[in-house]
């Protein structure tokens, strides 16, 4: 199975996409977890309020974020880790968004991906209740994480991805949408050939 990406996870200071303060990522090869890696990021200058709620679900606060690379400082090493790795996300439309907003806040042009929804695969995949994280990583047997710590949260999303390929027998991320009516994301305004595709909503947990 040549299921290859990087699951990405952001918290953010405050209600702005703009205002990521800490990223997760997890590097999958062949279906396997092979590299991760997690960091603070100071917000871009307009958006680095910590609001309290905020504060409450993570429990990132702004000394945290003190000495942390500002996000166009960091913006290198993230896409490094990605490199041209399709992007996976629970709740995709959001973390694709803090990349985009916080890259315009920074005068940074974003990058070109694609990016496939783990909440929209855990849909077609799993009978629950709720598809919030917690709930499809549980179905997919990844249990007992910190939820909204940005590293666990990226692993719980690369094992939902994983477990629905094995149970879809999907050879690859772009056959695991074909096969969930899943819809491949894009970001980014300088798209390859190679990497167009229809546009693809954000979407609310529910």
């Amino acid at each position: 199975m040549s299921l290859d990406f990087t699951a990405i996870d952001f918290e953010t200071a405050n209600s702005s996409r703009a205002s990521a303060c800490s990223v997760g990522v997890v590097k999958v090869r062949d279906g396997k977890v092979v590299d991760s890696a997690s960091w603070f990021i100071r917000p871009p200058l307009g958006h680095d309020a910590f609001n309290e709620w905020n504060t409450r679900i993570h429990g990132i606060v702004e000394a945290d974020c003190a000495d942390a690379p500002l996000w166009g400082e960091q913006f290198a090493d993230l896409i490094a880790f990605a490199g041209d790795d399709h992007f996976v996300a629970h709740n995709a439309g959001f973390d694709m968004g803090v990349i985009t907003a916080a890259c315009a806040a920074s005068f940074i042009e974003a990058p070109a991906y694609r990016y496939l929804c783990s909440l929209q695969v855990a849909r077609k995949t799993y009978h629950l209740d709720s598809y919030k994280l917690p709930v499809a990583a549980m179905a997919a047997g990844f249990e007992d994480f910190a939820h909204h710590d940005a590293l666990a949260d990226a692993q719980a999303c690369a094992a939902i991805i994983v477990h629905a390929a094995q149970r879809h027998e999907a050879s690859d991320i772009a056959h695991l949408a074909e096969l969930t009516g899943s819809r491949l994301g894009t970001i980014g305004a300088a798209v390859p050939v190679r990497l167009r595709a229809t546009d693809h909503a954000p979407m609310v947990l529910s």
